[in-house]
């Protein structure tokens, strides 16, 4: 039995802008989690039949779906509620096909499929074995490319990547078909609904103690279109008008250094510059 299963939900093919860029994403993703500095752990990567995937390392498997394209996959296409909720279905039935191969785990830790984690994670789960998980409440954000790392201390409700959940908490059904669609979308597709839910049973999830991972920004084919540090942080025009904020979000600026790289970018020669 795994302590810990990394799940990379891989949106459909056909949903992909770019779907060669997708792939180096996934690929860096990958090391990222393989980087982990202890090695109870697998990586479980879902996604269509056909879908063309990197080369995988020891540990990661991958679970082959048929569910069809997300036809509200951009932001833009219908109301945000509507591009949330289909969202919100499409990844969460396919964390359900991975979580269900991989039931005997003691957590699960949902990874998008262009982010980083950190390397002590799992080490930081084998400390813990009896916590409910944790809410990665501090993080960074990096452009995609660049050399700084913006750190951000609301980082759960900000980016996908920011649970680890012991598994039984998830209730999760012995078949794919005995899930309602409204648990789907609650537990396993929103990031930011699980954790009140979880505290409304009396199972709170902690706060991690330390940045537990990065969030990609300013790159093609992110599904959440976010913009770039710079324009996001320092060239907006409400940080713009308040100083104060700006030279806050100067000293969270950080240079991308090698015990960054080490901690979260992992060992592959298509590691971030």
């Amino acid at each position: 039995m795994p302590l810990v299963t990394f799940i990379i939900p891989v949106r459909h093919q056909d949903n992909a802008r770019d779907w060669s860029r997708l792939k180096a994403n996934l690929t860096q993703t990958v090391a990222s989690i393989s980087n982990q500095t202890n090695g109870d752990w697998r990586g479980i990567i879902v996604a269509n039949e056909g879908a063309d995937l990197p080369d995988l390392p020891e540990k990661f498997s991958a679970v082959r779906v048929t569910f069809p394209p997300n036809d509200l996959h951009e932001l833009g296409k219908g109301s945000k509620e509507d591009f949330l909720d289909a969202f919100r279905a499409d990844k969460g039935r396919r964390v359900l096909s991975g979580m269900l191969t991989a039931a005997d785990s003691r957590f699960f830790m949902i990874v998008d499929d262009d982010d980083f984690v950190s390397s002590r994670i799992v080490q930081h789960a084998s400390e813990n074995r009896d916590a409910n998980g944790w809410t990665i409440d501090h993080g960074y954000i990096w452009d995609d490319g660049g050399n700084f790392l913006f750190g951000h201390d609301d980082f759960s409700h900000l980016c996908g990547t920011s649970l680890i959940i012991r598994a039984d908490l998830y209730d999760l059904p012995n078949r794919f078909e005995d899930a309602s669609l409204d648990w789907i979308k609650s537990m396993l597709g929103s990031h930011v609904r699980i954790a009140k839910i979880l505290a409304q049973r009396g199972a709170p999830l902690a706060k991690l103690p330390f940045r537990g991972a990065v969030y990609r920004v300013a790159h093609g084919g992110s599904h959440s279109q976010a913009p770039s540090l710079l324009r996001q942080y320092f060239l907006n025009r409400g940080v713009l008008t308040k100083p104060r904020r700006w030279l806050g979000n100067l000293r969270k600026l950080r240079v991308l250094g090698e015990t960054h790289r080490r901690e979260f970018f992992g060992k592959t020669r298509s590691n971030p510059a």
